[in-house]
């Protein structure tokens, strides 16, 4: 074949690839043909009715065409009633501060070498973005378009009267797509009516001086990390507080979980839903597992909550693990472990101030139980990993609800002190 008839030949070819290309496939749904609003929560303040849901990866491939969450793009749908006799703004920065734009959304996703299509697709971003005035009586509806979140989604809807008053509406939506492990746990089945014990102040601190000191291994023959927590509120409160502090939730161990955390390991990425191995209490693995990521999967703070049969002021008691991964190392055996900080205290008491921070801590105290370990005379987890102690456990009584910085109490059972 000569030079001519090849290039003849590549010419087409390239002619084939664009055709192709220039007829992208762009067919978006109707919104009320993709059934995401099912999971909408609605919300009143002054006058002011706000709904909220989050499309799954699926459901705002539907509606928009273009595989969005891929993008790292997530969209939140929002519909705003106005009754006030005065108008309002939505501020989309208390959403998300760094939120796309329509346009932006659009830019993102468009098509190669197909001009007409992509006209089309940023049209339909700019017709399904949310206005942010509403005026008296008005309802106005639309998407955000919001940085991806799997797992549950917590947001703040900012609204600004024209008296310059705020309405800060919060939300916390589950999305479809994230096998998260506590949604594996039947929570109202744990312990029957006989097994919940109520206690007064001076019977709680007794009992969780006698909650065993560590966690253990499945058949509960060997210790493990230190129980250094213990959560006080509703299992909503627990989770919310704990979300808005900027808190992961971890996924189940399965084959895409574990892929996942393989290529993280090797490569060293930011995996923020990385599974946790099981530890035991109460002869069962954590009912909940979360994790704070940081810049690689070797670092990361991650705890462990169980719930208890005990009560306090009609909420539920938790008690719990937190540690501090700080690099991995090999073991005989497990092969590969995260090695943890070893001053778990430390830990502990970033926890405090996290949440305390986020606004989601009531009062904070600090009880006996886990056992003086000092520096010099260190213990080991069950993959020989040694931490050191002062052994005493951080009492915090979380909200859902913001906590005023200043209003947040302290409770003086025991002092920290210096190893």
């Amino acid at each position: 074949m000569n030079t001519f008839i090849r290039m003849q030949w590549v010419t087409f070819l390239v002619i084939c690839i664009l055709s192709v290309l220039g007829c992208a496939s762009f067919d978006p749904h109707p919104v009320q043909e993709v059934p995401f609003q099912e999971r909408a929560q609605t919300k009143t303040e002054n006058n002011v009715r706000v709904t909220a849901a989050v499309p799954s990866a699926r459901e705002s491939a539907k509606l928009f065409g273009v595989n969005l969450y891929k993008r790292g793009i997530q969209p939140i749908w929002l519909e705003i009633e106005n009754n006030d006799e005065e108008p309002v703004w939505l501020l989309p920065v208390g959403l998300d501060p760094d939120y796309f734009t329509p346009f932006e959304a659009a830019l993102m996703n468009f098509f190669r070498s197909s001009e007409s299509t992509n006209k089309k697709l940023e049209r339909h971003f700019i017709g399904h973005g949310m206005r942010i005035y509403i005026g008296p009586g008005g309802v106005k509806s639309g998407f955000i378009f919001s940085n991806l979140d799997e797992g549950t989604k917590g947001f703040i809807v900012d609204l600004m009267g024209e008296d310059h008053q705020i309405r800060s509406i919060v939300f916390f939506i589950s999305v479809p797509g994230l096998r998260v492990d506590h949604h594996e746990v039947d929570f109202e089945t744990l312990y029957s009516a006989d097994d919940i014990v109520s206690y007064d102040e001076d019977g709680l601190r007794k009992a969780l001086e006698n909650v065993p000191c560590c966690t253990t291994n499945k058949k509960g023959t060997e210790q493990g990390d230190p129980l250094n927590l213990v959560v006080i509120g509703e299992g909503e409160d627990v989770f919310y507080a704990f979300i808005r502090a900027g808190w992961d939730e971890t996924e189940t161990i399965y084959k895409s979980s574990a892929w996942k955390t393989g290529l993280s390991f090797i490569f060293g990425g930011r995996y923020r839903y990385s599974p946790v191995s099981p530890l035991y209490v109460y002869g069962r693995p954590q009912d909940i597992a979360l994790q704070k990521a940081r810049e690689t999967i070797h670092e990361r703070n991650h705890l462990r909550l169980w719930l208890t049969p005990m009560r306090f002021e009609g909420k539920p008691v938790w008690i719990g693990q937190i540690s501090r991964d700080i690099g991995v190392r090999f073991t005989l055996k497990t092969i590969v472990t995260h090695k943890i900080d070893p001053d778990v205290d430390e830990t502990r008491n970033f926890l405090i101030q996290d949440l305390w921070y986020a606004q989601g801590l009531e009062k904070f105290g600090f009880a006996k139980g886990v056992g003086k370990a000092p520096i010099l005379e260190p213990r080991g987890n069950l993959t020989g990993d040694p931490y050191f102690t002062d052994g005493l456990r951080a009492v915090l009584w979380v909200s859902s609800h913001p906590i005023d910085f200043k209003a947040v109490e302290p409770v003086y059972w025991e002092i920290p002190s210096k190893q």
